[in-house]
């Protein structure tokens, strides 16, 4: 199996992201979705509408909670790892996502990864494994910009 997935490194001079490449942002709680507007030369990032994630994890294979593992906390974030991947490989097996970018945590990029439908890799441009959630678009454009 081949991927096309490239983890961006620090050190590495900036990507350059395509016209309406799709950038999510997320968490085990939260999903945030952007699009950039701009060209490969200027990023530009748009806040897309909210995606609605189903939480419930049904067949995510996560955690069980039990007296041995009592982490429900865990078991709803993995639920949710579940959810956003499932909006993330809709988006690309329907069309609406023609390039992508993840930034997420990495815990939850981690749970990502093991979901990915074949689509998904193949329009893949990036990874950040950060947690950028709880930052401001501004902050959102730097990180992904200086990657």
């Amino acid at each position: 199996m081949q991927f096309h997935l490239l983890v961006w490194d620090p050190k590495e001079n900036n990507m350059q992201l395509p016209h309406g490449t799709i950038v999510a942002v997320a968490d085990g709680e939260k999903l945030n979705l952007f699009r950039n507007t701009g060209d490969e030369g200027r990023l530009q990032l748009a806040a897309e509408p909210k995606a609605s994630v189903d939480a419930s994890g049904s067949g995510s294979g996560g955690h069980q909670s039990s007296s041995s593992n009592p982490d429900n906390g865990q078991q709803a974030e993995d639920g949710f790892s579940a959810g956003v991947v499932d909006v993330l490989n809709g988006m690309a097996l329907s069309g609406a996502a023609k390039n992508m970018v993840i930034v997420a945590a990495p815990r939850s990029l981690g749970e990502f990864r093991k979901r990915y439908h074949k689509s998904l890799s193949a329009i893949l441009l990036g990874e950040l494994d950060k947690d950028l959630t709880g930052h401001s678009l501004a902050e959102v454009e730097a990180a992904v910009g200086a990657h």
